[in-house]
């Protein structure tokens, strides 16, 4: 079986998801619905561009990816719906918890895949982080730190860095620890006199005990991208830029200097970079909801996901504004 199609939405992002699609097995790119036109944007000549979604309707869709402005996400997911069609909306899943869940209502009454672009699940360092944490490799994980830093995107204009960036690591912390946010402080600063904040500072703990603490920023000429989980046997630095893992062990050999003799806590050890296959995220993200749509698979980030990740991203925004810990309640 052949899924048809459609990108609502075709800037940066979407130009992206064309590409993909474009070239994806199992699947054939049929629509774009982009008002304004597509700028250029080369698409095989069968696809035809659309004004309006509501005139998918004798279009026979199966597949929508919905990159557009997150203010509009409940109401395009909400009219895609209505026409039986399986979605992924890029993150963040809405602008509230609230409109995310009615979108998780109707998708699920209508038993179709709801699914959020949250596209680093995908980076290939991840996976391989992952996989290694779920096998022990560093023991007990006590902390989890993220730097997520650069210059302003033009293209975001609708929310902050809090929810466009930390939605990243947010969803990353909590899936890599298997464990939901118990709480979190949050600071942040409006220093490009834009409406929404360029900068915050968040630290927490997660319901397993894990500490984390996250950076966030559109301030900074220099572009990170850095997730660093330390456990009792060594840390874990993935650079989801690179698509790199690298392992920091703890030391293992006897210390003879005198002046470190006395010293209880760790010592360094081998520094291992590891080598794995690197596929495409975003091409990864796409054959995972493909999956889920023609097989049932669950590797994709479902609308779920998604809410708790703009509750916790709520969350920091409120600590910030009232300058208290703002408790989470139980793991979703």
């Amino acid at each position: 079986m052949t899924l048809r199609a459609v990108l609502v939405g075709a800037g940066v992002m979407g130009r992206n998801h064309a590409r993909v699609l474009s070239g994806l097995t199992g699947v054939e790119l049929v629509a774009v619905v982009e008002p304004g036109g597509l700028n250029g944007t080369s698409l095989p000549p069968h696809v035809v561009t659309l004004a309006a979604v509501e005139e998918l309707a004798n279009l026979e869709i199966d597949y929508a990816i919905v990159a557009t402005p997150t203010i509009t996400h409940e109401d395009i997911s909400l009219k895609l719906a209505a026409m039986g069609i399986h979605t992924l909306v890029e993150k963040p899943v809405a602008e509230s918890p609230a409109a995310g869940m009615r979108m998780d209502q109707e998708f699920s009454r209508q038993g179709l895949v709801g699914a959020v672009g949250h596209i680093e699940r995908f980076n290939p360092a991840i996976q391989e982080l992952k996989r290694r944490l779920a096998s022990g490799e560093i023991g007990d994980v006590y902390q989890i730190v993220t730097r997520r830093q650069g210059s302003y995107p033009n293209r975001i204009g609708d929310v902050g860095v809090a929810k466009d960036l930390a939605t990243h690591d947010i969803d990353l912390t909590s899936w890599v620890a298997e464990s939901a946010y118990e709480f979190v402080f949050g600071q942040m600063a409006h220093k490009s006199g834009r409406d929404h904040e360029d900068m915050i500072l968040a630290t927490g703990r997660l319901h397993s005990g894990v500490l984390v603490n996250h950076v966030v920023n559109w301030l900074s000429p220099m572009k990170e991208r850095v997730l660093i989980v330390t456990g009792d046997k060594g840390t874990f630095v993935a650079n989801t830029l690179t698509g790199d893992l690298t392992l920091h062990e703890n030391g293992a050999e006897i210390v003879q200097w005198e002046s470190f003799a006395t010293f209880r806590g760790v010592t360094e050890g081998n520094m291992t970079q590891f080598a794995f296959s690197k596929k495409e995220p975003l091409l990864a993200e796409h054959e995972a909801f493909r999956n889920a749509i023609l097989h049932g698979e669950t590797d994709y980030v479902s609308f779920g996901d998604g809410i708790e990740v703009v509750r916790v991203a709520e969350a920091i925004l409120e600590s910030a504004r009232s300058g208290q810990v703002t408790h989470l309640g139980p793991g979703a």
